[in-house]
């Protein structure tokens, strides 16, 4: 299997809308299937629209806040004695994540639909809380399903969607987090695709969903491949991009630009407690192909094969499957992936936060933690860039009650 050059990666399907010949599809039930051609045939003719692009690329800059900022970590580099370490702060983006690219892009497709409803779900709360803040934007009226779990553990960021307007609705079945909150949003879809517009929070779902996201997130790398050409003039030739991967919409949005380049992807998955059997880390415990919201992918499955329990600090990564395009780009070996427990997160925050003026969110901590334990191992000429894609709001009661104290 080949990731091919030249060719954008959300392109490099079948005409089954699978990607490598094993991973993605449509696994639809027949009442979505219309809906789902629609939007796919919409999607396909506003991403050539120049006046389409021009509206998404001034709203990014003028609402969204691009481009964010890419800083050196010094005083975490001095600290290691290894590799340069840096650190691409998305979580300075309006509302304190990268969710806000694709709740921006949806909501405008939505106005060209002609919808005047918009649905999501949430895990972390970041996808829920920048689609409501974006549906306030564009005045669409907006619904969030999320997980009872997830309500309780991310209270700032319910607060925020209340405030924007939105509705939560609170899932209680199954695991009462992200998987199961995906999949009420999906069954109340199949009900109102007619006046309502579904926005998948991640890059996960029909292959549409998995297309809208992972091009509204690609604004990420659009600007680091710039901001690394100007700090170092060229393309560094040791050079890793880390991110954090559970559903994988951050980490598609900041390797996208870097895809031909001799770059190093590394994709960090959530461990779970180090004490615990649960995990939520499907590629780095051989998991096997299943089918997850519509998708083929790699799924944490019980030994009769149904979906199975995971466990995580972090509501975002909290998910038993993983994007199809990750999938492709493992099997690729384009990618490879690892995974931080839930300490070696909670350790890594507090270390980042310490030595510098940044203070990531439980999600992108796991990349950290694999920063940390890579640099020391590496050369002064080596560079590492962490996606530092959410701010550490939302986590500030979870921190405090697992560390004493809450560092901003």
């Amino acid at each position: 299997m080949r990731i091919k050059k030249g060719i954008a990666l959300i392109d490099q399907h079948d005409k089954n809308f699978m990607y490598g010949g094993k991973f993605g599809g449509n696994f639809v039930p027949e009442t979505l299937k219309k809906p789902i051609e629609d939007l796919t045939n919409l999607f396909e003719k506003l991403r050539k629209d120049k006046k389409f692009i021009k509206e998404r690329n001034y709203y990014f800059e003028n609402y969204v806040g691009a481009p964010t900022p890419f800083i050196k970590l010094e005083n975490l580099s001095d600290h290691l004695k290894g590799a340069q370490i840096y650190a691409k702060v998305v979580s300075e983006a309006n509302g304190g994540a990268h969710k806000i690219y694709n709740a921006t892009v949806h909501c405008l497709i939505a106005r060209k639909a002609g919808k005047k409803y918009i649905i999501g779900d949430t895990g972390a709360g970041y996808a829920g809380k920048m689609l409501s803040m974006a549906a306030k934007k564009f005045g669409l009226k907006c619904k969030i399903f999320m997980g009872a779990k997830d309500i309780s553990r991310q209270k700032p960021n319910v607060d925020a969607i209340k405030k924007n307007g939105a509705i939560i609705v609170p899932v209680k079945t199954g695991s009462q987090t992200l998987v199961d909150a995906v999949s009420e949003c999906m069954r109340y879809w199949v009900s109102n695709c007619d006046t309502t517009h579904m926005c998948v929070g991640s890059t996960v779902g029909p292959n549409i969903f998995i297309k809208i996201c992972a091009w509204s997130t690609a604004q990420i790398s659009r600007e680091l491949i710039h901001q690394v050409k100007d700090e170092f003039g060229k393309l560094p030739k040791k050079m890793r991009l880390i991110n954090c991967v559970g559903g994988g919409s951050s980490a598609m949005g900041f390797w996208n630009e870097f895809m031909d380049t001799d770059a190093e992807f590394i994709g960090v998955e959530a461990g779970g407690p180090k004490k615990s059997k649960l995990h939520a880390a499907p590629l780095t415990n051989s998991s096997k192909i299943g089918i997850l919201h519509g998708a083929a992918q790699y799924v944490v499955q019980d030994k009769e094969g149904q979906i199975g329990l995971t466990e995580s600090i972090s509501a975002g990564l909290d998910y038993p499957g993983i994007s199809p395009l990750h999938c492709y780009l493992k099997d690729a070996r384009r990618a490879r992936y690892t995974s931080a427990s839930d300490e070696e997160a909670l350790k890594a925050f507090k270390l980042v936060s310490r030595l510098e003026n940044i203070s990531p969110s439980l999600e992108p901590s796991h990349a950290f933690a694999e920063a940390i334990r890579l640099a020391p191992k590496l050369n002064f000429s080596d560079i590492i860039i962490v996606n530092s894609c959410g701010d550490s709001i939302k986590d500030k009661d979870i921190i405090k009650n697992k560390l004493g104290s809450y560092i901003r």
